[in-house]
């Protein structure tokens, strides 16, 4: 079971330009990424740069987030920073691309939480402690969820890889 605290509230809508600005996009590597993540939202910018928040924290948003670009560094910035991000849904290519990098992600189309909350998740559910509510989460095609308990596609592969040279 994980639990955190909501460390930022977004709406609907949020594209990967919010996430992770375009005149970034030189740098591509997971290493270097987790500095530019919101990095127009100059006060959360800065306390992720600072360490202020701590892994395992929790983004809430609302219905498609992720959209616009197929920029990968969005998922990667976010990863970097060891957040889980709970959304009412997921654009679609920034869904596959969390999945692929292993991001924590959680699809919760009820989820009500304020920044500050603390959530858990448990038994198919996010439970907000504040409010003491449950809301139901939406499980991932097991295939796609056997890459994110990999930790993304990579290290999936890899194993898949070693399993079956082990066989032999």
């Amino acid at each position: 079971m994980a639990s955190g605290k909501v460390v930022l509230k977004v709406g609907d809508d949020i594209s990967t330009d919010i996430i992770y600005p375009g005149r970034f996009m030189a740098t591509v590597l997971p290493t270097e990424t987790p500095q530019f993540a919101f990095a127009d939202d100059a006060q959360f910018n800065r306390k992720l740069k600072a360490k202020e928040i701590a892994a395992g924290s929790f983004i809430v948003a609302g219905k498609n987030f992720g959209c616009g670009s197929s920029r990968e560094q969005a998922a990667s910035c976010i990863k970097g920073h060891a957040l889980t991000v709970v959304a009412r849904d997921f654009a679609r290519i920034f869904l596959q691309n969390a999945i692929n990098l292993g991001l924590a992600m959680v699809i919760c189309p009820t989820i009500e939480a304020a920044e500050g909350d603390e959530l858990e998740i448990a038994e198919g559910a996010i439970v907000n402690r504040a409010s003491g509510k449950r809301f139901p989460i939406v499980p991932l095609p097991k295939a796609r969820q056997a890459i994110m308990d990999a930790g993304g596609l990579i290290p999936y592969t890899r194993r898949l890889l070693m399993e079956r040279e082990a066989a032999k």
